[in-house]
């Protein structure tokens, strides 16, 4: 199921200012030196007020706990943050997942995975393996994974990974949450062309340089990399929220298809006029908070109710 959320004329403005102060700034590569700007950036979400943030490791992987006062018993979040494989840490991020973590009343693990180039592919997938692999050595029972941007092709790698390790008994989500995620990094979908004037964040020769620092010469169409490639069999129900002005737009359709052609229960959310994961800019766009709270409604539903009779996703 596919819905497409017209631009609201309340987001009209903030969407054009936010492409004038893009613009300055769209086409530049973006290496390990722009981790601090990339951390600020994504710090300004307002922080929920209600949740407790504590350093800590899981599965030999370094983190954060983000335990809202709400929290529902064995309910838990793995969210693996966005930056290309190459920026974002779970520090940064804690804002924003625990925003999250607050409004879907659930213990959320945000880990900081290894980044490249120092760590090319395989360690993020690697170490998003050993965390959840963590989460379910503690007792964990119920986990949804969630992730934005390459954070989201992470999550959907780990799902792939996960599902083929179903026959040895591997406790298995119970449903993935991504946002604009990064599904190709062979770089193939058409939205590469159809939406190179309308994003106004990324260029193909930006993403580009991400994807060379994350293989560093392996193949981009392996199936940890780029989960669009992967058997999809047996996944758990996925939400999938990618705005429609993205470069990645084809990276969400054609995943969502792939995913259904699979047997898989997929909604795809596409919001008009909204830049690459913009349910960060919650508080400046209207649409971010819908985005969250349909998101929100999902994660809920798949946590609390996993009965076979409660497995369609939210199709807001």
């Amino acid at each position: 199921m596919m819905t497409i959320h017209p631009l609201s004329p309340e987001d009209a403005p903030a969407v054009a200012a936010m492409r004038q102060a893009a613009s300055a700034h769209k086409g530049e590569k973006l290496g390990p030196e722009a981790r601090p700007m990339f951390d600020a950036m994504f710090a300004a979400t307002p922080a929920a007020a209600d949740v407790q943030v504590e350093a800590a490791t899981v599965g030999g992987i370094a983190g954060f706990w983000l335990r809202p006062v709400s929290a529902r018993s064995g309910a838990h979040i793995l969210y693996l943050h966005g930056g290309g494989y190459v920026l974002g840490s779970a520090e940064a991020l804690t804002n924003f997942a625990g925003q999250i973590a607050s409004r879907v009343g659930a213990d959320t693990f945000v880990p900081d995975y290894r980044l490249a180039p120092e760590y090319p592919f395989p360690a993020a997938i690697d170490d998003a393996v050993a965390v959840y692999r963590g989460l379910v050595a503690d007792g964990a029972e119920r986990i949804v994974v969630v992730g934005d941007s390459a954070g989201g092709g992470l999550t959907l790698s780990l799902l792939s990974v996960l599902a083929a390790d179903k026959t040895n008994g591997t406790v298995q989500p119970v449903g993935a949450a991504v946002m604009s995620p990064w599904t190709d990094l062979a770089l193939t979908g058409d939205s590469l062309e159809t939406r190179a004037e309308a994003d106004p964040i990324f260029t193909g020769g930006v993403l580009q340089g991400f994807a060379d620092m994350y293989l560093q010469g392996q193949d981009a169409k392996n199936p940890k990399a780029s989960p669009l490639y992967a058997r999809l069999n047996g996944l758990p129900p996925i939400r999938i929220d990618v705005g429609d002005d993205e470069l990645l737009l084809a990276d969400s359709v054609r995943y969502a298809d792939r995913a259904r052609a699979a047997g898989v229960e997929v909604t795809l959310s596409v919001w008009q006029g909204m830049p690459h994961v913009f349910q960060s800019s919650l508080g400046h766009f209207l649409a971010a908070e819908r985005s969250v709270d349909a998101i929100v409604d999902f994660l809920r539903q798949r946590l609390v109710d996993t009965s076979p009779s409660n497995s369609t996703a939210s199709g807001a």
